[in-house]
C-alpha cells in the first residue's frame, strides 16, 4: 500500500486540511482534490474512484469528505480500513464536522494523521494508541518539573534568608556607630565581589531612620509558616490551571447551584411574584419510576405601601392531582370558592419588602407517564469494550428545558470515549470520570435525541446517570393571572418570574 495523501475537503473539492506522505507540490494536491468531485458517480454506491494515475478512497462526513489518495496498485481492502480509522480520528478532535472547526484543529489532525501513516505506509496502531501518542504524557517529565520547582522554591527561600541577614547586619552596625560593612566592594575584588552584586540587587535601599518602638519578644511566628503553605497551594493551583483545569474559588457557588439560577427579570414592579418549582426524581435503569416529587410555591413581594392590600387571582389548569396548601393568614374559603388569594383580615396589608410564601403545592407519584424527561440507556458489551446508546424524550411538550446536562459516569484509566452519533455537544471530564452530554434547549421541536459512544468497561459502570436543567415554565400549570386592590377591585401592575429546576434527577 502506498498512500500519497490524506485530506478533508468540501464537496466542491476545496482542501481544508491535507497531509502529503510523499514528495508532492501544493499545486499537484490541489489539482487532485479539485478534480475529485467531478469524478464521482452519484448513481453508484462505491466509495472509491480511479483515474489513470491515482485512486480516490473517500467517506462522506456530513457536508465534507474524508479522502485518501493512493496509487492504483495499493490494496483496496487496506485502504478502506485505513479510511475508517481516519474518519474515527476526526470526531476525536472536532466536536462539529464543519469547515471552521476542522480549520481550528488542523494541527491536531495532522499530528494524528502522522501517527496513522508514515512514508506512505500504514502503521499498526488503533485509536487509543493514537490518542496516547498525541497527548505525549510523560511521568518522568512531571517528576522532573516537580523536582525543579522544589529546587527553585528552596533557592528563593535561601536567597530571602541571606538578604534578611545582610540587612540585619547593616542595621546593627548603624546602631552601634561602627562603620557599615561593605560586604564586598572595590577593595576586595575576590570572591566577595559576587556577594556585593547579589547584595546590591536584593537589599532594599535604607529608608529614613525611624526610632523603633519597643518590640516584645515572642515565639516563632506561625504567620510565616501559614504564608509559606499558602504559596505552595498557589503554586499547585497554578499548575492545575496550566493543565487546563477550571478552578472555582471556595467562596463561589458550585457549578450545579449556579446552573439552577435563572437571570432575574429586568423590569420588577412594586408587586413582584415568583412561581418556583423543583423536582426530585429517581428512576430504575430498566424502566419504572421509583419516586417523583414536585414541590412548588408562589412567593409575593410588595415594595409599595399603597399596594399592600391586594388579592391574587390564581389560574389552576393542573390535572395531575397535586395537593394545594395556602398560608395560615390566607382566607382558605375565598381560595377554595374563587381561586383568589387574600388575607383573612382584608383591612391588613401584606408585609413590605419581604418575600412571603402565599401558596405552595406538592405532587408525588409513581406514574411513568408524568416523567417530564425520560432517559433510556442501553450499554452492550462488544469484546473488551462497551457500546453505549443513550436517548432522551420530552414527554411534557409544553415545557422548554434549558442548559440540559446529562452526566454519565465512565470508567477511569481507559482513555476518553469514542463518540459516534451525537445530538448537541459533549464534554469528557477525565478527573471526575464523567461524560457530560450538553443540550442548550429541549422543547417540542427538539423532543428526542441520542448519543452513542464506545469505551472499555462493563454495563454497570455507566450508572447512576444524573440530569440537570432549568426552565422558565413550570411543570404544574399554576399561574397568577391578575392582581387587584381589595377596595374597588381595580387592577394592580405586577411582574412575575417562573422557574422549574432540578434538585435531584437520577437514573440508577
Amino acid at each position: 500500500m502506498v498512500l500519497l495523501a490524506a485530506a478533508v475537503c468540501t464537496k466542491a473539492g476545496k482542501a481544508i486540511v491535507s497531509r502529503q506522505f510523499v514528495e508532492m507540490t501544493r499545486t499537484r494536491i490541489e489539482g487532485l482534490l479539485a478534480a475529485f468531485p467531478k469524478l464521482m458517480n452519484t448513481g453508484k454506491q462505491h466509495t472509491f474512484v480511479e483515474t489513470d494515475s491515482v485512486r480516490y478512497v473517500y467517506q462522506p462526513l456530513e457536508k465534507l469528505y474524508m479522502v485518501l489518495i493512493t496509487t492504483k496498485n495499493s490494496n483496496i481492502l487496506e485502504d478502506l480500513e485505513t479510511l475508517r480509522l481516519f474518519s474515527r480520528v476526526i470526531p476525536e478532535y472536532c466536536r462539529v464536522l464543519e469547515e471552521s472547526e476542522i480549520s481550528e484543529h488542523c494541527f491536531d489532525l495532522i499530528f494524528a494523521f502522522d501517527e496513522i501513516v508514515a512514508l506512505g505506509y500504514r502503521e499498526n496502531v488503533n485509536l487509543a494508541q493514537i490518542r496516547t501518542f498525541t497527548e505525549m504524557d510523560s511521568h518522568e517529565e512531571k517528576v522532573f518539573r516537580a523536582v525543579r520547582e522544589t529546587q527553585e522554591r528552596e533557592a528563593k527561600a535561601e536567597m530571602r534568608r541571606k538578604a534578611k541577614e545582610l540587612q540585619q547586619a547593616r542595621r546593627d552596625a548603624e546602631r552601634s556607630g561602627k562603620k557599615v560593612p561593605a560586604f564586598g566592594g572595590f577593595g576586595n575584588v575576590s570572591s566577595m565581589s559576587s556577594g556585593s552584586l547579589i547584595t546590591d540587587t536584593i537589599v532594599e535601599p535604607e529608608k529614613p531612620k525611624i526610632t523603633p518602638a519597643p518590640v516584645r519578644s515572642s515565639g516563632p511566628s506561625k504567620a510565616l509558616k501559614l504564608g509559606a503553605k499558602g504559596k505552595e497551594v498557589d503554586n499547585f493551583v497554578d499548575q492545575l490551571k496550566s493543565e487546563g483545569e477550571t478552578i472555582i474559588s471556595s467562596s463561589g457557588k458550585r457549578g450545579s447551584d449556579v446552573s439552577k439560577v435563572l437571570p432575574p427579570p429586568v423590569n420588577v414592579e412594586s408587586v413582584h411574584l415568583r412561581v418556583e418549582e423543583k423536582i426530585l426524581l429517581s428512576c430504575g435503569r430498566d424502566g419504572g419510576l421509583q419516586n417523583m416529587e414536585v414541590l412548588g410555591m408562589v412567593t409575593l413581594r410588595v415594595t409599595d405601601e399603597k399596594n399592600g392590600r391586594i388579592r391574587l387571582a390564581i389560574n389552576n389548569n393542573d390535572n395531575k392531582g397535586l395537593q394545594l396548601q395556602t398560608h395560615p393568614n390566607v382566607d382558605k374559603k375565598l381560595f377554595t370558592a374563587e381561586s383568589v388569594i387574600g388575607l383573612k383580615n382584608p383591612e391588613k396589608s401584606f408585609p413590605l419588602n419581604n418575600d412571603v410564601g402565599v401558596l405552595k403545592w406538592r405532587l408525588q407519584t409513581t406514574d411513568e407517564s408524568l416523567i417530564p424527561l425520560t432517559i433510556n440507556c442501553w450499554p452492550s458489551e462488544s469484546g473488551s469494550s462497551c457500546d453505549v446508546n443513550i436517548e432522551y424524550e420530552l414527554q411534557e411538550e409544553n415545557l422548554e428545558l434549558n442548559d440540559v446536562v446529562i452526566s454519565i459516569p465512565v470508567p477511569s484509566g481507559v482513555g476518553a470515549p469514542v463518540i459516534g452519533d451525537l445530538d448537541g455537544e459533549y464534554k469528557h471530564d477525565s478527573r471526575r470520570n464523567v461524560l457530560e452530554w450538553c443540550l442548550p434547549v429541549i422543547d417540542a421541536n427538539n423532543k428526542t435525541g441520542s448519543l452513542e459512544f464506545s469505551i472499555a468497561g462493563q454495563p454497570n459502570d455507566f450508572f447512576p446517570i444524573n440530569v440537570s436543567f432549568v426552565s422558565k415554565r413550570n411543570y404544574c400549570d399554576i399561574q397568577v393571572t391578575k392582581v387587584s386592590h381589595v377596595d374597588g377591585d381595580s387592577s394592580v401592575r405586577f411582574s412575575s418570574e417562573t422557574s422549574f429546576v432540578v434538585d435531584k434527577y437520577v437514573i440508577e
